[in-house]
């Protein structure tokens, strides 16, 4: 085999169906409606509780309702995608395994090496509106933490258009939850599961209540003007190609504003990274990623049209909008309801993101591309991955503690996009290259479907401000660095070849 073809060479699937065999498999332990809550629990949090008042305030105003929209149409096309794959191949390892059956093995690596930015970043982006959230909980009852521990270090203030000084150290509050939420998940799956599908209940009342009661509250006159941004947001590395343009240069509208609340959508991918834990793979997971899919796009349209009509988007919290809104419209009391169910919201999807953030690396792990000592050691009793959970624990903690939200969920957002768009092209491999493999869930109007996935998630990505390219090429020259370096010399599929 040339060097070049072993770049290349795909893992068939005969090798991932036996690695759902012996003893470095997962337990199977998880139902639908397991799956859903875990899809709920990592998409429901960070998008409704902080990200709406930093989309709306800075990117699309009350057409932030549209930016959901457009933002779910792209996820409804990698979900059904996502679902094909995963009922094929019910293994851990999500777009990473997917990628690797059929686009090869350094398109696979690549794609893993994303991942990997998407739910460790991710994750800390979540910590972060988490402390802010507990911050305002405290609050009601007068406590306030000192300034240098409630914060990142620094900011970027989009009306100077550069990084300030926030007069702070580090956010211990994230650091605590992120560590309480460590010790959870070496636990198990099944502790993780029901202490998840506990904090799902809760923070689904919560929003529920958002709506219905926030409603009553509603000005009309505050969705005017509807798109103060107007509808645009597209650019190309850079460069506005239609809409307006903010001081720091990034572009400005709705699809602006799909792009930045895209990370609030990435619950179903993480539905996809338990497959091997899924009881009936084949029925289960497809139900669990439309299903939540579905529900949280429904709740999130509703959310922030009431919070764009209870509220001006200009007078707007970044930090903590919901429970501001209500306490602006002289409801303090709801504040107490609503903090507490935004912080049980963000701890489930904190909990999901760092719940799949090790399954990734054991995958790439019993491929040789990562040291399978570390990574793909499973806990004899507990039988989850323990010594990655521990790095990634870590990790997460050091992020939230000292990046603001505003370069962390940006980051997250292209990295995810990267990774959506990889799924929706493998489909289209696959069914070219094993077009009579087993196919319990099929793509519906393939290949349209697909093609349509892929072309949203360029456009969001191009939507994305420029910065934000930079930063994912540089993390992308760092993983094929890894690779070259280590991954390629002992990957499993390619030894002695």
């Amino acid at each position: 085999m040339s060097k070049g073809s072993r770049l290349f060479v795909r893992k068939p699937l005969s090798a991932l169906t036996k690695e759902m065999e012996g003893e470095h498999r997962l337990r199977r332990t998880l139902g639908s409606l397991q799956l859903t809550s875990l899809g709920i629990g990592a998409i429901i949090g960070t998008g409704i509780f902080v990200l709406t008042g930093q989309a709306a305030h800075d990117k699309a105003g009350p057409a932030l309702m549209l930016s959901f929209v457009v933002a779910g149409l792209a996820c409804v096309f990698a979900a059904l995608c996502y679902a094909e794959f995963a009922a094929m191949v019910p293994v851990a390892g999500s777009a990473y395994t997917y990628a690797y059956a059929t686009l090869g093995e350094l398109p696979a690596w690549i794609i893993g090496w994303d991942l990997v930015l998407e739910y460790a970043v991710g994750a800390a982006a979540v910590a972060h509106g988490w402390s802010h959230y507990f911050q305002d909980f405290i609050g009601i009852f007068g406590v306030e933490l000192p300034r240098q521990i409630r914060s990142a270090p620094f900011d970027y203030d989009p009306a100077l258009g550069e990084l300030v000084a926030t007069g702070s150290i580090l956010d211990l509050p994230a650091v605590l939850v992120t560590t309480a939420v460590t010790l959870v998940l070496l636990k198990g799956i099944r502790e993780s599961a029901a202490f998840n599908a506990a904090m799902v209940v809760l923070k689904l009342a919560v929003v529920l209540f958002v709506i219905v009661v926030g409603a009553f509250y509603v000005d009309p006159d505050n969705w005017r003007p509807f798109a103060p941004f107007g509808y645009g947001g597209l650019s190309f590395f850079g460069h506005t190609i239609y809409g307006q343009v903010g001081k720091g240069g990034e572009p400005l509208g709705m699809f602006a504003g799909a792009a930045t609340i895209f990370f609030a959508y990435i619950g179903f991918d993480a539905v996809s990274n338990h497959a091997e834990e899924a009881k009936r793979p084949q029925r289960d997971l497809p139900i669990g990623i439309v299903a939540s899919l579905v529900i949280c796009t429904t709740l999130y349209v509703a959310v922030a049209a009431v919070l764009t009509g209870m509220v001006p988007y200009t007078e707007l919290s970044i930090d903590a909008p919901v429970s501001d809104a209500f306490a602006r419209v002289g409801l303090p009391w709801a504040q107490f309801i609503i903090s507490l169910g935004a912080i049980a919201g963000i701890t489930s999807v904190l909990l999901v993101l760092m719940l799949s953030q090790p399954r990734v690396l054991l995958a790439i792990a019993r491929d040789g591309l990562l040291p399978r000592r570390f990574f793909g050691a499973v806990h004899p009793v507990f039988k989850t991955p323990w010594k990655s959970t521990f790095l990634t624990g870590f990790v997460v903690a050091a992020l939230s503690a000292l990046l603001p939200l505003r370069i962390l969920a940006e980051l997250v957002n292209i990295g995810t996009l990267l990774a959506f768009l990889f799924v929706c092209a493998a489909v289209l491999v696959m069914r070219r290259t094993a077009p009579d493999a087993p196919r319990p869930f099929r793509v519906p109007f393939y290949p349209l479907t697909p093609i349509l996935g892929i072309v949203i998630c360029l456009v969001l990505m191009f939507s994305l401000p420029t910065e934000n390219w930079l930063r994912l090429a540089i993390w992308l020259l760092l993983g094929i660095a890894l690779y070259f370096g280590y991954s390629r010399k002992h990957s499993a599929l390619t030894a002695g070849q």
